[in-house]
């Protein structure tokens, strides 16, 4: 079973437009959305949840009132402030531990706590794994990776051949637990400087964990310079750019519907999406 991860180095480059793109016209995969800071491909997709389970990320302080006796260093040594009154700010506990050495009644102890949610969904192009993090929850890379396996788990039991997963953007650590052990990325940029920019930093991402990756050049006309300057980069690193997807506000209008581009016609994009998916699918199993 293969692994493709769909990334960019920003935001709003049209991911999880190609995404569900694929996941149309991908006949046995699963899909994995592994953005949980900000998942958005169930806009499209409207997945029916039909598991969902409790993510634990972290940890929070305790103070055990029978115990303490309010001497007051736990409040002294915490650098995040928060502890107020003697009671633990979950919001603002880091989960550090610091307070649990320091305190000499050994009143605090650390508590699991709950980061957020993961679901298995079943939606009209197949099962969906995917996720939901809570409001200032860290450790998104962990969730990301709890995502991933449990749509590689699936997958395998139900003899899907691919895993379409609709990375986060940047390079940080949500980004490093979306590619790590894929078969192959897409990176999707834009023709603008900050693309450019964000394309090679997540195309060096993927080089330094040997990954093989690809490119999409989205609403390449818009600036046809910069799209050169991107062709350019990409030749230099022998990087393939396997699309061209033209501007078309036919493509909002599919959004608007809760459709893919490849469900709506969206003329040349939904054209140039195909030809792509064949190029993709082609590198994947060759």
């Amino acid at each position: 079973m293969k692994q493709l991860t769909i990334i960019s180095g920003k935001g709003g480059t049209g991911k999880t437009t190609i995404t569900a793109a694929f996941a149309h016209l991908s006949k046995n995969a699963i899909l994995a959305d592994s953005d949980v800071d900000a998942a958005d491909l169930h806009l499209i997709l409207e997945p029916e949840i039909k598991q969902q389970k409790e993510y634990s990320g972290g940890s929070a302080a305790f103070i055990d009132e029978q115990k303490c006796i309010q001497c007051g260093i736990c409040v002294e040594k915490c650098r995040f402030e928060a502890i107020k009154d003697f009671v633990v700010d979950p919001i603002s506990c880091e989960g550090c531990t610091f307070c649990t050495y320091v305190c000499p009644e050994n009143a605090i102890v650390m508590r699991e706590k709950i980061s957020g949610n993961w679901f298995v969904s079943s939606t009209r192009e197949g099962i969906m794994v995917h996720a939901k993090l809570g409001i200032a929850e860290d450790n998104s890379g962990k969730l990301v990776s709890v995502v991933r396996h449990h749509a590689k788990d699936i997958g395998e039991k139900n003899k899907n051949n691919l895993v379409i997963i609709d990375g986060p953007p940047g390079i940080g650590c949500p980004v490093i637990a979306s590619i790590t052990g894929a078969d192959m990325i897409l990176v999707v940029t834009e023709p603008t400087l900050s693309g450019l920019h964000d394309m090679e930093r997540v195309l060096d991402t993927a080089k330094h964990f040997s990954i093989p990756a690809m490119v999409c050049v989205n609403k390449y006309d818009i600036n046809s310079e910069n799209t050169k300057k991107i062709e350019k980069k990409c030749a230099v690193r022998k990087v393939p750019v396997v699309g061209h997807l033209p501007y078309d506000k036919a493509v909002i209008a599919a959004m608007i519907r809760k459709k893919s581009v490849a469900e709506y016609d969206c003329g040349e994009v939904t054209k140039n999406v195909k030809k792509m998916w064949d190029k993709v699918t082609r590198a994947l199993w060759e």
